[in-house]
């Protein structure tokens, strides 16, 4: 995928929409079930499409002693402002079951806004780029597969140079049954 538009589009309705990465992960009950059940919902959420989807990786935790992860991340077509695109995947998180304990904790399911075309954002509650993404190889490992020439706007660089700089021995790709 080459990098998306960094201004707005027009879809075949005429409406505009913008272009969004998210990230997805949890570790708490079946994580694949809920990671695809999460994609799902997203996609049928009114603003929202679903122009890509990463594989799946099997992914160390951090923060905590905790299971590993399944992280991935997705790429979301949106008619909705980036406050309100966080809004909806933090009731998306609720919806299930997320409860937050502590910080970096067990969770069933964790969604991240990563970018959101190519703004810069710097908010109490909203920042965008996701300010530790550029450290993540369970970020960037997914997102360079789906959108490896978005070049993140605060360090001029795209997606597939970004992951050659993160340790990444500890995401693993599932295999498929």
């Amino acid at each position: 995928m080459s990098k998306p538009a960094n201004s707005l589009n027009v879809s075949a309705k005429g409406a505009k929409y913008q272009v969004s990465a998210i990230a997805l992960g949890g570790n708490v009950g079946d994580s694949y079930r809920i990671l695809e059940a999460a994609i799902e919902t997203l996609a049928q959420t009114p603003g929202i499409k679903l122009q890509a989807k990463s594989s799946w990786y099997r992914t160390k935790a951090v923060g905590p002693t905790q299971p590993d992860y399944l992280n991935g991340c997705a790429i979301l077509q949106v008619e909705m402002p980036p406050n309100l695109l966080l809004e909806t995947l933090l009731a998306t998180e609720q919806q299930f079951g997320r409860v937050r304990r502590e910080r970096w904790g067990a969770r069933s399911l964790d969604l991240d806004l990563l970018l959101y075309d190519d703004l810069i954002i710097d908010t109490p509650n909203l920042q965008i780029p996701h300010p530790r993404m550029r450290e993540r190889a369970f970020v960037l490992i997914p997102l360079a597969e789906i959108a490896p020439d978005w070049v993140e706007p605060v360090s001029g660089r795209v997606i597939k140079d970004l992951v050659k700089e993160v340790a990444c021995s500890d995401v693993h790709l599932l295999k498929s049954n």
